[in-house]
């Protein structure tokens, strides 16, 4: 994880007068991975096996792993938010790990993404996320 969030650097940058030094006090923070990178990198730090995870996202094992190898190249939303609650992520790293797969983060003025922000903060499996969401009648994660 990078040690600066987002408002961080956004205030910095505000600040600062000269934008090449900036950049060089920031170089790890500017740091961009691929998803491939940055779900090794998940993986490493909370000391999780890919084989579990991928049993726990409810995701078919091929394209799972069609993802973690980073042969995919945009994965849907629901199967990397499938993979963040599996990884028992937080909001804050799913809305990374979101970014890294090319999509838009948890907005919490959408019903649907308010569901997986709970369950993410709950630490609720797939499956109980799946049917919280069809009790509440929205679209599933995974059908």
């Amino acid at each position: 994880m990078p040690d600066k969030d987002t408002g961080q650097l956004t205030n910095e940058l505000r600040e600062t007068t000269d934008v090449e030094k900036f950049l060089l006090a920031n170089t790890e923070n500017l740091r961009e991975f691929t998803l491939k990178e940055y779900l090794r990198k998940l993986l490493a730090e909370k000391n999780l096996v890919k084989a579990q995870v991928i049993r726990d996202s409810l995701l078919d094992e091929g394209y799972a792993k069609k993802i973690f190898r980073g042969d995919t190249e945009h994965p849907a939303r629901a199967k990397i938010l499938s993979l963040a609650l599996a990884m028992k992520l937080s909001p804050k790293e799913t809305d990374y790990l979101l970014y890294y797969a090319g999509h838009n983060k948890l907005y919490s003025r959408n019903a649907w993404d308010s569901v997986i922000f709970f369950a993410l903060t709950n630490h609720k499996s797939v499956a109980e996320t799946n049917e919280l969401l069809k009790n509440i009648q929205l679209e599933p994660l995974l059908d």
